[in-house]
Formats: C-alpha cells, sequence, structure tokens
C-alpha cells in the first residue's frame, strides 16, 4: 500500500507516520510539506510544495490512501482564514487526488462536535468540508472525528495552546480514560484506525471518537 499523507508535522500527523512505518505492508509514504521537517525513513518521501492552494502540477498518481491529517486551531482567527485552511486546501488537494486515484481512500481529520447547524464557527466550516469531501468520486472516503488525543511515544503538538493543554491534562489521561472513554484516544490509535480503514474499510463514512478507538483494537 501507497499512501499519502499531509500534515504530518503535526501531533495527528507524526501518530500517523509512525503507525505508516511500522506497517509491513505500507510500501511506501509520501509526506507533502511546506518545508522539509522530520527525520528521514526509508519508507518516507517528503514532497516540499509552497502553495497549498493549487497541487495541479503534481504527479499525485499511483496511491491507494491519502490520510489528511492538516489542521489549525480557530482560536483568534477569522472565519475567512480559517476557512482556507479547513476547508480550502483539503478541496485543493482531494481534486487533484481524485482525478489522479479514483481507486483511493480519502481520510480527512475533523474532530468531535462538527456539526453544520453548530453554533462554533470551526464546527461549522468543518462540517462543511465533511460535506464537499464525501461528494468527490473517491472509491471511498471517511471523515475522523477524534475528541482529547494523548500524544505517545515522544510525539507533542506544534500548537503552543494545545502543549499548554496536554502539559496539564497529559498527566491525568488514565483516569480520563476510565472516566469518559468515548471521547479519549491516542496517537497511536488514531493512526491505527486510519491504517485499518484504508485496509478495509469502515461501516460508515464519519467515524466519532469511540468508533476511531473500537478499529484501532
Amino acid at each position: 500500500m501507497k499512501v499519502i499523507v499531509f500534515g504530518s508535522t503535526g501531533m495527528i500527523g507524526q501518530g500517523v507516520l509512525r503507525e505508516c512505518s511500522n506497517a509491513a505492508d505500507v510500501e511506501a509514504v509520501l509526506a507533502i510539506v511546506r518545508r522539509a521537517s522530520h527525520e528521514p525513513h526509508e519508507k518516507v518521501r517528503e514532497l516540499v510544495h509552497e502553495d497549498f492552494l493549487d497541487f495541479s502540477g503534481l504527479d499525485l498518481s499511483g496511491y491507494d490512501a491519502c490520510f489528511f491529517c492538516l489542521g489549525i486551531s480557530s482560536a483568534g482567527m477569522s472565519e475567512e482564514a480559517y476557512r482556507r485552511v479547513t476547508y480550502d486546501v483539503p478541496m485543493a488537494a482531494a481534486h487533484v487526488l481524485a482525478k489522479s486515484n479514483p481507486s483511493m481512500t480519502f481520510i480527512y481529520v475533523s474532530g468531535a462536535g462538527t456539526d453544520a447547524n453548530g453554533r462554533a464557527m470551526w464546527a461549522r466550516v468543518k462540517a462543511e468540508a465533511e460535506q464537499a469531501l464525501l461528494a468527490l468520486p473517491f472509491a471511498a472516503a471517511y471523515m475522523f472525528r477524534p475528541a482529547f488525543i494523548q500524544p505517545l511515544h515522544g510525539i507533542t503538538s506544534r500548537t503552543r495552546l494545545y502543549r499548554a493543554v496536554y502539559a496539564v491534562m497529559g498527566p491525568l489521561y488514565p483516569m480520563w480514560k476510565r472516566l469518559f472513554p468515548k471521547y479519549v484516544t491516542t496517537t497511536e490509535q488514531v493512526g491505527r484506525a486510519m491504517l485499518h480503514v484504508a485496509r478495509h474499510g469502515a461501516p460508515k463514512t464519519i467515524l466519532e471518537n469511540d468508533d476511531i478507538n473500537a478499529l484501532a483494537d
């Protein structure tokens, strides 16, 4: 299996790269990045590309799955700026990938609480992105909605706010997992679930946090 990863330097993307690198059936990983960044691995090749709103000049054919993990916190952002990253970028990539890889499985990392009728701006934008991606002619597409994600294996978030949250909540992870198992997952579980879905599919297209954990087991 050959896969493409967007957002490979983020917390979720790092977890996905780790699981792909450890998976015997993953032959190659293409990480599309703006700047070269991660430690090299024999399976992983980075493709540096500056304009994330235009992928039309790239040859992205011959891949079985795309794990779109690129995201940003909406804190302090206008809706226009947030939409550019959360909707415009994945759609720009997905249009090219759907055309060049009609048999591809496309997985988009959304988030718990995504709601087209929600009061929060980010929830509405992510819901719009989900529906637009599901309408594209991929062989299959799935929306992942993780809740609290505990980073494992030395993985850290690039977002300062998230790092502060994890510094406080991380030591309490065993308690959160025991009290709220439906709303807690890990970078490892998300990565494993993505690979499971790429290999075998899933019974529904929108996967909440507890669905992700079940697929990772």
